[in-house]
């Protein structure tokens, strides 16, 4: 099957790497960026928010393969990280990432990911959401986790998976929803669709 990963994240090319060598499937799928516009839309909430660019980043996609010879599965994906209602999308620098850290500090959050898959003319979707608790944040732990660099380009100016991971205290939920694929999402979607990975 033809997969195309309608996204340029490092970490969802990772996550769908791992999925299809988990079912013995080829990683050799393709990527392309959507190029959607990602500002949200007055009044939608981070869920909803979520949910629609996944949606429009697979359809974008899609879209352009529609006289292709064999219909691509086009796997589309975005996350949000929800602060009492409001979208923390991803940094403009590290003022902006320390800010946000400091919001995140010593508190929960839940984190969204919404997930489209396209095949042809069938299309499914579904929001994964995770709880996810920081600890306590001071000014040296922020100072050295912003010299790493790790804070820019992550949604909510940090990687679970990465060295962002003491900051976090615990999570309930999908890790890989955290990090920006989730993976039994995604494997639901696929089969409801009646598709298999090879």
């Amino acid at each position: 099957m033809r997969i195309i990963l309608a996204s340029s994240s490092p970490r969802r090319v990772d996550l769908l790497t791992q999925l299809l060598e988990m079912h013995g499937a080829p990683t050799n799928f393709e990527r392309e960026t959507p190029g959607v516009d990602e500002q949200p839309i007055p009044g939608e909430s981070p869920r909803e928010l979520a949910l629609r660019l996944a949606r429009e980043k697979a359809r974008a996609v899609a879209s352009r393969h529609v006289d292709d010879a064999i219909a691509p599965l086009v796997i589309g994906a975005d996350t949000v990280v929800d602060v009492d209602g409001e979208a923390f999308g991803q940094p403009v620098d590290e003022a902006h990432a320390r800010s946000m850290l400091k919001r995140l500090s010593g508190r929960a959050h839940r984190v969204h990911t919404g997930v489209c898959v396209v095949h042809g003319q069938r299309e499914d979707s579904a929001l994964e959401s995770t709880l996810v608790e920081m600890h306590p944040l001071d000014d040296a732990t922020l100072d050295r986790y912003l010299a790493t660099g790790e804070p820019i380009g992550k949604a909510g100016a940090y990687a679970i998976q990465g060295e962002g991971a003491i900051l976090v205290a615990r999570h309930v939920g999908s890790l890989t929803g955290v990090v920006g694929l989730p993976l039994e999402t995604l494997s639901r979607l696929v089969g409801n669709l009646g598709l298999g990975w090879n």
